[in-house]
């Protein structure tokens, strides 16, 4: 299996500015993303950056990084630009890692890209795992997949899905499947990459603002890796930064 590993990185950010240069025990966030990114089986690490300054700190640590476009309007049309910038085939498998997940696990970032390798009939796969806190279910800030018999998704949604009619507790009928939380990890071709960035944005994803709702809504399917264990978790605002850093000694 080859695979390349794509990392979009925008510096602008309102709840940690200048997020991904954020010192983690000596090196820009985005940097130890690339670092626990190069433990994977990709071939290739490439940070894609929105500012000369990222990809100035990704290239002082020895990390691959390119200059897109500062006005993209999401991670995968900064994506998209980055696999013209490569001239990547388009058949090759593109993973979209998260600039703020410095804690990701590279057997995470393996099986998305092997299910995409294996789901012909996909254009995408990404990675679940089962929810078993009643107001992690509850939140809308978690985003929540169902999926078919085939292991591919049905919805996405910030609601608590599968909805229990008669019984609202999580796991309370015998042989309901538990929920599953939506790990924001994708696998790409990066032909269909490049055609879903020229795709118009549609009415449902502006509604629950998930953008892999257009992928759906034009008949395309994605392939769905239910994982046994937890991401690490993101950075999104300083206590957040704070909580990396502490779990970093021990996960690096």
């Amino acid at each position: 299996m080859s695979f390349t590993v794509l990392i979009p990185a925008r510096l602008k950010s309102t709840r940690l500015p200048d997020k991904p240069l954020a010192d983690l025990h000596g090196a820009p966030m985005v940097v130890r993303v690339a670092q626990r990114a190069a433990r994977s089986a990709a071939s290739r690490v490439v940070v894609a950056a929105d500012d000369a300054r990222i990809v100035d700190a990704c290239r002082a640590h020895g990390v691959e990084a390119l200059l897109t476009r500062a006005d993209h309007a999401s991670g995968s049309d900064r994506l998209a630009e980055a696999c013209e910038q490569l001239q990547l085939a388009a058949d090759a498998i593109v993973v979209n890692v998260q600039g703020d997940e410095p804690l990701i696990a590279s057997a995470m970032i393996d099986a998305c890209a092997a299910l995409l390798q294996q789901r012909s009939d996909c254009v995408m796969s990404t990675v679940a795992h089962a929810i078993d806190d009643p107001e992690e279910f509850a939140s809308p800030n978690v985003v929540k997949v169902v999926v078919d018999a085939a292991g591919s998704a049905l919805y996405f949604s910030r609601a608590p899905i599968p909805h229990w009619r008669d019984r609202p507790a999580i796991g309370a009928l015998p042989g309901a499947p538990m929920p599953l939380r939506h790990v924001g990890l994708y696998a790409y071709r990066a032909g269909f990459l490049r055609r879903f960035a020229a795709l118009p944005p549609v009415a449902l994803e502006s509604v629950e603002a998930l953008e892999q709702l257009r992928v759906l809504w034009h008949g395309e399917r994605i392939a769905v890796h239910v994982s046994g264990e937890r991401p690490g978790p993101g950075v999104d605002t300083p206590a957040d930064l704070a909580r990396a850093r502490a779990l970093w000694p021990s996960a690096s």
